[in-house]
């Protein structure tokens, strides 16, 4: 679980926006509130790197970041 303190100060870093701590069936994430992009939270520590957000509606895969095609 990611501490309260932490995710009050915690941001989108692609937009800049408020972000929420979500949990669904495939683990727990950081939720921005503009993009909607899911950041990971590995060992109750949030992974808040673009590379490695999924998409909204992207069923898992990983966001390609500004300036960065996404690979199939």
């Amino acid at each position: 679980m990611v501490d309260k303190e932490l995710l009050e100060i915690l941001a989108c870093p692609l937009d800049k926006a408020e972000v929420r701590h979500v949990q669904d069936s495939s683990g727990e994430w950081i939720l921005c509130t503009k993009c909607a992009r899911k950041y990971p939270v590995r060992d109750d520590i949030p992974v808040m790197l673009v590379e490695e957000a999924v998409l909204p509606g992207a069923g898992g895969g990983k966001a390609a970041g500004p300036g960065k095609a996404e690979r199939s």
